[in-house]
């Protein structure tokens, strides 16, 4: 029985080696056929339709719209980690009248930009969600979700531009992308428009 006990560990030792030098000799392996270079699919590069925004009326603004990327994101509905996503505005403040958004995706799955009026006390990122992951778009003033063009789509693919024009009166805009779980994530910030 002593004897038994003395090789019990060592067995599991060798076992242990075996397997590492086997895990090690697969890998130089497929690493030598090629095996290990393959290319990532489109849309966790990013790479989608390019174009670019024709020139646009009155004061545009520049949107952008991003995320980490597949297997990144997880926590919340919508399969979405809180803030892993974003949607920025340069500038943040316009004056009142015609005003453009010019959107540039540069995150791994599509999105859009939803313009609602904010209400007085509110701030961005409060809206209620339904289970679908969404919140209302009652009073939308519009919105940029088409690839390579204005207006309403279906979505801005990786890579590719998106842009719709508005008049715009004095106040606070939330500017949100309101795809599945995208606003819990935290794709929302403010656009105010001075008198």
């Amino acid at each position: 029985m002593n004897a038994d006990r003395r090789r019990g560990p060592w067995l599991i030792i060798a076992g242990a080696v075996a397997a590492l030098v086997l895990g090690i000799a697969t890998t130089m392996l497929l690493a030598g056929t090629g095996a290990f270079r393959h290319v990532a699919p489109a849309v966790w590069r990013a790479e989608g339709v390019r174009c670019s925004a024709p020139t646009l009326p009155g004061k545009v603004v520049d949107v952008t719209v991003g995320d980490m990327g597949p297997g990144m994101m997880g926590g919340t509905p919508g399969g979405h980690g809180m803030r892993m996503m974003r949607l920025v505005a340069r500038p943040a403040t316009v004056s009142a009248g015609v005003v453009s958004l010019r959107v540039v995706n540069t995150g791994a799955t599509m999105h859009e930009v939803v313009v609602l009026p904010l209400p007085s006390g509110q701030g961005i990122g409060e809206r209620l969600t339904g289970p679908d992951g969404k919140v209302s778009e009652a009073g939308s003033l519009g919105e940029a979700s088409r690839i390579c063009g204005p207006g309403e789509g279906h979505g801005i693919a990786p890579g590719a531009k998106g842009w719709t024009t508005l008049t715009l009166r004095p106040g606070r805009y939330e500017l949100i992308c309101n795809l599945p779980g995208h606003y819990l994530a935290g794709m929302y910030t403010e656009l105010d428009v001075s008198g």
